[in-house]
């Protein structure tokens, strides 16, 4: 073969290849199908017919051998540009009826991934397992997705892909079992194969029955045990069948314990699908991200402890024992599920304990309330909470996968063999917690609940823990540390009243306290005579005495307040979420923040409520519930219904004006005028936009369900549309997916034409996201129908472009141009100018992805043009940076930082810190490809300065460039990567 500069190729996930250290762009979809073909049959003839068979199946075009005769002479094109016209090629050479492409063995990671592998059958036939066991994982590690995973579906599903990928499972299955006889020690580096390949095959039994018993004996049997029972019930309920031989054996053996056990080091993620491109023709094409690493900064996220925390001394040991000692490492996952009625010190007590060990725990300390009992029903579900628990450990919004179940398993590979103490407050019942438990031991789980989670006790061996109310030597204790040890003294026999009057629980008598201590001047006596007085005034709270009792404290303190405080307090028991904003209370109240603020200082004097974060209150739910109570018997009806319209009309006017930040251009929907009294709160800049956003998400999809459930509806969906786009950028495609689902079935209850078509376009694109693609289709498909109906060009054109954006996801250019055609022809139709502007720039950018990069600059630049004429500042930058693309894809990397350099003095002027930092990133690209490697660590260091400040997760993508920067290697993966 010869040749001065070296091409390779990797075919083991996406199709790619390199001259010298230049990434080749590898044509439209056929061509990249067929040059996919040839590597995986590299030294072997491909008939004309087998080639045609891969790449039309069983309906091809009359035209099909003069096409592939075509795609042919492009590849040769490619792949020996300095071959002369009509010469023999060295790579592709035609003969018995086919072609073959010629590669030499260490250009190609399949030939390397067979060569591995025949070695190690050799080394395991000579006795050596270990050596065969390492060999076998370099090979699998050559995996990096199924074989070209990026050809076009159908033709991927043909005999010939599918045979490499059984060779995959194969090598697997290997490795698999040469570790175990190897020892147990060689069992971590299999197991990141055997999980990737388990969850592509969720019914091989033996490939399971390995994993089961690999993972016993890397130290994870409580997830090699959960692994056998979720595969059992999947068999039961899919196919009716009991697990078979191999599995029951493996089963059996993680019980009896005949599985070796070794502690495994932390576990590899798997790459998760990179940043969408900017919402439909953007910008970018996510590029090959580096690997990712955890946060070096440990998750902190533990509540503030008590300070005057007493008494639980039993308690606290009990807790306490469940630790192993500190020389010894731990070899379960241990849950201690605390119970008892509400306001009893559940989550003080676990709180409090959690401080006093998170020494114990190195890796981190992870908290979440899910709000189990709130009274409005706003329950946190365990998928926002793994969210959350995701985000805390500091992984990229676009290293985090879609699925449920892939985030469910994200996170306990995040928490394999680290030390992490785990506080789930509020739990509603087994099932709340089940996903939110480890796989591996060494973390700690504490759970709260006012429920008794048998469950948990019977299936993964909690220890239970139900909390009395206090003692009288405890609430004794508990009155002298808040009171000071002399006034209880002084009257002792009216702080026991008191504690009795309080039912010894800790919530009343915390409240009662409070009020006590800001007024030294009052007797206990007088303190007791009042909460006597108060007693059985509320009779309808509860059945339970103690909890009744608390009522009587709760309205004593409530009794004593002023007017405004009383109503705030009230009025806060609306709010759906755990922490309300200050703004959102002054919206509640109908008044302005700085008139608010008095009354709710007094609630948190009080101890009504809480202030955990400046700016920001919190309330028991047990208060909430109380205050839900009062609000029915001292307010009418009517005032109820518009504090709360007034607060959700904070939310979607406030998360409106975010959007509008940090969209500019976007369409969206227009809003109603808002209620008088509402804070609406404004953004200087895309980076508040985005804090706010953040700050508020969960009240904001807290108020999306709650208002479908007992509001209008109206503000459901009309905020949940407003998010669209926020929560498809940040990756969070579970909770959009739930949103959007709420907001179709409200508009249809209230028979909303208008707010459907926005409910279902915005539905199908994210179940397009989720790669559910049948359900894409019928509700882009049902959106559509419905914008025809109303007439609304405009809206049936940001359905097309959106049915097109997802078509380049499945590679099917041709497709995603005849809907962006569509689409242009109806923003013509309907005078909306920059919508045409806006389509010209995604045709062209589609032209890209088909390698047809002359029709790119041709379409680019009409927008370009057209942008200029509305003096849209925005699309003009966008059809600029995608100039520059075509250019960079085109070797003209002077002419593309041209146009990039225009692009970025655009974003500059607009205030755009995100695509400004593309543009950067563009920028260094085409410096590093013309060899300018000083101009392109300077552009990418800007750019990595920009998205660090915003905190932004394509920083690490930058990084990883600015890496690799250094003197490239001979691998393929450090070849220039050409999509930004």
């Amino acid at each position: 073969m010869g040749g001065v500069v070296p091409t390779r190729f990797t075919v083991l996930g996406p199709v790619r290849a390199w001259n010298g250290d230049s990434e080749l762009e590898l044509g439209p979809p056929k061509q990249r199908g067929l040059l996919a073909l040839l590597l995986i049959q590299a030294g072997h003839p491909v008939a004309v017919h087998d080639i045609v068979d891969a790449l039309w199946g069983q309906a091809p075009p009359d035209s099909a051998v003069n096409v592939v005769q075509r795609h042919i002479g492009a590849l040769r094109r490619l792949l020996e540009p300095e071959l002369p016209a009509r010469s023999p090629s060295r790579w592709l050479v035609r003969g018995a009826g086919g072609y073959r492409l010629e590669v030499e063995p260490g250009s190609l990671d399949l030939l390397r991934f067979r060569a591995l592998r025949q070695e190690a059958a050799r080394s395991a036939g000579a006795d050596n397992p270990a050596r065969a066991t390492e060999l076998l994982i370099e090979a699998l590690r050559l995996w990096r997705a199924p074989v070209a995973s990026d050809i076009a579906p159908e033709v991927r599903s043909h005999p010939a892909f599918t045979a490499v990928d059984r060779e995959y499972l194969s090598a697997v299955k290997e490795a698999a079992d040469l570790a175990l006889e190897a020892g147990p020690e060689l069992g971590t580096g299999v197991l990141v194969a055997l999980r990737q390949a388990a969850a592509q095959q969720p019914l091989d039994e033996a490939l399971h029955a390995r994993l089961i018993v690999v993972l016993a004996s890397t130290g994870h049997q409580a997830e090699a045990l959960d692994l056998f029972r979720t595969l059992r019930a999947r068999l039961v309920d899919d196919l009716g069948l009991e697990p078979g031989p191999e599995l029951q054996s493996a089963h059996q053996r993680v019980l009896r314990q005949a599985v070796p056990s070794h502690a495994a080091p932390p576990a590899a993620l798997e790459e998760s699908e990179g940043d969408p491109e900017e919402e439909p023709g953007g910008t970018t094409a996510a590029a090959e991200a580096p690997p990712w690493t955890a946060a070096t900064v440990p998750p902190a996220q533990l509540p503030a402890d008590l300070a005057v925390f007493t008494g639980r001394r039993r308690e606290l040991a009990q807790v306490k024992a469940l630790l192993p000692a500190p020389e010894k490492p731990p070899s379960m996952v241990v849950i201690s599920a605390i119970g008892g009625m509400a306001g009893i010190g559940k989550t003080t007590l676990a709180v409090h304990w959690a401080h006093q060990a998170a020494d114990r725990f190195p890796d981190g300390q992870l908290y979440v309330d899910l709000r189990g009992f709130h009274p409005t029903g706003s329950i946190m579900s365990p998928g926002e909470a793994i969210r959350t628990f995701i985000d805390a450990f500091g992984v990229p919004a676009h290293r985090i996968p879609a699925g449920q179940d892939a985030q469910t398993a994200l996170y306990r590979s995040l928490l394999a063999d680290r030390r992490v103490l785990i506080v789930l407050d509020n739990a509603r019942d087994t099932e709340h917690v089940r996903p939110l438990l480890p796989g591996a031991p060494g973390c700690l789980v504490i759970v709260t609940s006012r429920n008794q989670l048998h469950g948990l006790v019977a299936a993964e061996g909690a220890h239970s823990m139900t909390l009395d109310v206090l003692s009288e030597a405890d609430a004794l204790e508990f009155l002298s540390r808040r009171l000071g040890a002399g006034r209880i003294a002084d009257e002792p026999r009216a702080a026991t009243e008191i504690i009795t009057l309080c039912g010894h629980l800790p919530l009343a008598l915390a409240i009662v306290a409070a009020r006590a201590a800001v007024n030294p001047s009052f007797s206990l006596a007088a303190v007791a005579a009042e909460l006597r007085e108060s007693q059985g005034s509320l009779d309808a709270f509860t059945a339970e005495a103690p909890v009744a009792d608390a009522r009587c404290a709760f309205s004593w303190s409530y009794n004593l307040l002023t007017p405004a405080a009383a109503r705030m307090f009230r009025l806060l028991a609306l709010h759906p979420g755990r922490e309300c904003s200050l703004a959102a209370a002054a919206s509640l109240a109908g008044l302005r923040p700085g008139q608010v603020r008095p009354a709710l200082a007094e609630l948190v004097r009080a101890h009504l409520i809480s202030e955990p974060a400046p700016g920001h209150f919190s309330c028991h739910e047990l208060l909430r519930s109380y205050g839900v109570e009062l609000g029915e018997d001292k307010d009418t009806a009517e005032e109820l219904h518009t504090a709360r319209r007034r607060m959700l009309d904070h939310y979607l006017h406030s998360a409106h004006a975010a959007d509008t930040v940090l969209a500019p251009s976007r369409d969206r929907i227009e809003l109603g005028p808002q209620e008088a009294g509402v804070t609406t709160v404004s953004f200087a800049d895309q980076t508040g936009a985005a804090d706010w956003l953040d700050g508020n998400l969960s009240a904001m999809l807290a108020a999306v369900e709650q208002d479908a459930r007992h509001g209008s509806g109206r503000h459901s969906w009309q905020l949940a549309v407003t998010l669209e786009r926020y929560l498809d950028r940040n990756g969070r495609w579970q909770e959009q997916l739930a949103a959007q689902t709420t907001a179709a079935a409200t508009t249809r209850r209230l028979g909303d034409i208008r707010g459907q078509a926005h409910a279902h376009r915005a539905l199908g694109f994210v179940a397009g996201r989720l790669e559910r693609w049948d359900e894409s289709a019928e509700n882009l498909s049902r959106s559509l129908e419905l914008f025809g109906d109303l007439g609304d060009a405009v809206g049936q054109a940001r359905v097309h472009r959106y049915f097109a954006f997802l078509a380049n996801r499945r590679q099917d250019q041709e497709k995603a141009l005849d809907h962006y055609r569509s689409a242009h022809a109806l923003y013509r139709s309907a005078g909306h100018r920059s919508g045409e502007a806006s389509v010209f720039n995604e045709i062209g950018w589609t032209y890209i992805l088909l390698g047809q990069y002359g029709e790119a600059l041709d379409e680019c630049g009409r927008s370009l043009e057209a942008h200029r004429a509305i003096g849209d500042l925005n699309g003009e930058a966008a059809a600029w940076d995608s100039l520059g693309y075509a250019h960079h894809h085109l070797h003209d990397h002077d002419r593309a930082l041209e146009c990039y350099e225009h692009a970025l003095t655009l974003y500059r002027t607009i205030r755009d810190a995100f695509l400004e930092a593309d543009t950067l990133a563009h920028i260094g690209d085409a410096h590093h490809a013309a060899g300018r490697p000083a101009e392109a660590a300077l552009a990418l260091g800007q750019a990595l300065e920009i998205l660090d400040r915003i905190g932004h997760p394509d920083a690490a993508l930058v990084r990883g460039k600015l890496t690799d920067l250094a003197p490239p290697s001979s691998s393929p993966e450090d070849g220039e990567g050409q999509g930004a």
